[in-house]
């Protein structure tokens, strides 16, 4: 499986800005800008991209993980905070909440700890992955 995504940008670093565009056209011209990346801007950046990107797929990878243990989760809320510092990407920290049916604190932790090295993301990245995964009984109702 490949997939793409195209980035057109108009002029300087600094004063330029681009447009995003993916193969599902998921994302589709979505602006991005120096502001945006580094100072308060409002228009999405590769950073946030990424995040989504390693949210999504640990989630996922947690649940083939989880599933492998003849466990079915109810919910996995993943957050991914990427930080930028001094031109590169320094970590990676997921914040992991999942609702899982007779699934033992223990054993969530490893099947957390497995999905967070094997995801494919997860083994794209060349920076520090940390991680905080909580295993919850409930979501508060908005969220649910």
């Amino acid at each position: 499986m490949k997939r793409s995504a195209t980035a057109n940008w108009k002029g300087s670093g600094k004063e330029g800005s681009g447009k995003l565009i993916t193969q599902s056209g998921v994302i589709k011209n979505k602006n991005y800008d120096f502001r945006s990346r580094f100072e308060d801007g409002t228009y999405t950046n590769p950073e946030e991209l990424i995040a989504a990107a390693h949210a999504g797929c640990f989630s996922m990878k947690l649940s083939f993980v989880l599933g492998a243990a003849g466990l079915t989760p109810s919910r996995i809320e993943t957050t991914c905070t990427i930080t930028l510092e001094g031109g590169a990407i320094t970590s990676s920290h997921l914040e992991v909440k999942a609702k899982v049916p007779k699934c033992k604190a223990a054993a969530f932790a490893e099947y957390a700890a497995d999905a967070k090295a094997n995801c494919p993301v997860s083994k794209l990245l060349n920076t520090e992955i940390t991680m905080h995964a909580e295993l919850v009984k409930s979501f508060s109702a908005a969220k649910e």
